[in-house]
């Protein structure tokens, strides 16, 4: 493991974007690319990113409505899982990656797939860790949501900004976790701050009603895996009630290979299990020789 020290930022402009993100490696390594989730950044992988960069280039962004990534009001940016992947699909070619393993969880998950589906050969692996790409893995937190699907009214998008609050914020962090105490409380109180700019509440709501359009697109997922058959690594918090662990087992019945493992954790479970992921990780790798 590297210092943290050894990780570095920088903003590079790809969509008309400037996207911030986070890097540590060398630049001949092969490439491994976080996609983060709600309501968080690429923060979230400070410890993949001292964990793993000795001897990958370990490479996480922030996507638009997250993080330190600015989206200039001039762009009119629509706030889509389709343009989140348009937007890392520019921000590879901006860095000119052209191959690259993906660890996918939460949000990242339908971004991600969503760059499998337009670059295939470009997928070296898939970790999943609580990214989910099929029904079995939505938890009945989605029952909040699915009326947004049916009607997005102004009355039900108002329904849902309380999960842009800080309780829910830092429920996501704590919750499933046998000691939540230990889970570093400015990782929440970021996502939070960063939520509570001018419009971003609004940017998440359309994102939770665009959510649908994922779930839509899970077939396709789905028929992708089975035809490549790309290493996939499903790694989940098994107390996640968000994304819930059938979800993981689920991508046996598409790869022959998929490996599953379950941690006694909760969503956002890097926070308080880093290393055990971290090992996990390493040793899938060098199994499958990436």
């Amino acid at each position: 493991m590297v210092s943290q020290s050894k990780i570095t930022t920088n903003t590079v402009n790809a969509d008309d974007i400037d996207i911030f993100y986070r890097s540590a490696g060398p630049e001949t390594a092969p490439v491994f690319l976080l996609l983060h989730g709600f309501p968080t950044s690429s923060l979230s992988y400070r410890h993949l990113l001292a964990g793993l960069s000795d001897k990958y280039r370990v490479i996480a962004p922030d996507l638009p409505g997250f993080g330190f990534t600015n989206v200039p009001a001039e762009r009119a940016y629509k706030y889509t899982f389709a343009n989140l992947a348009k937007t890392v699909e520019a921000f590879v070619d901006a860095l000119n990656l052209t191959k690259y393993a993906l660890y996918v969880f939460d949000y990242g998950a339908p971004t991600g797939f969503r760059l499998a589906l337009s670059r295939p050969e470009a997928v070296t692996a898939i970790v999943s860790q609580n990214g989910n790409a099929f029904v079995e893995g939505l938890g009945d937190f989605w029952d909040l949501i699915r009326p947004l699907w049916k009607d997005p009214s102004p009355e039900n998008r108002a329904k849902l900004q309380f999960l842009t609050s800080f309780d829910v914020t830092k429920s996501q962090y704590v919750d499933g976790e046998a000691n939540p105490g230990a889970v570093p409380p400015e990782s929440y109180w970021l996502d939070y701050a960063l939520l509570q700019r001018p419009g971003n509440i609004e940017i998440q709501l359309d994102l939770f009603y665009d959510y649908r359009t994922n779930v839509d697109l899970y077939p396709e997922f789905h028929a992708y895996l089975a035809k490549y058959q790309p290493p996939v690594l499903a790694i989940w918090g098994k107390n996640d009630a968000i994304f819930i662990p059938p979800g993981a087992e689920a991508f046996k019945t598409v790869v022959k290979d998929a490996e599953v493992k379950l941690i006694d954790g909760g969503h956002f479970v890097l926070e308080n299990h880093h290393e055990e992921v971290v090992d996990e990780i390493r040793a899938f790798f060098e199994r499958k020789r990436i």
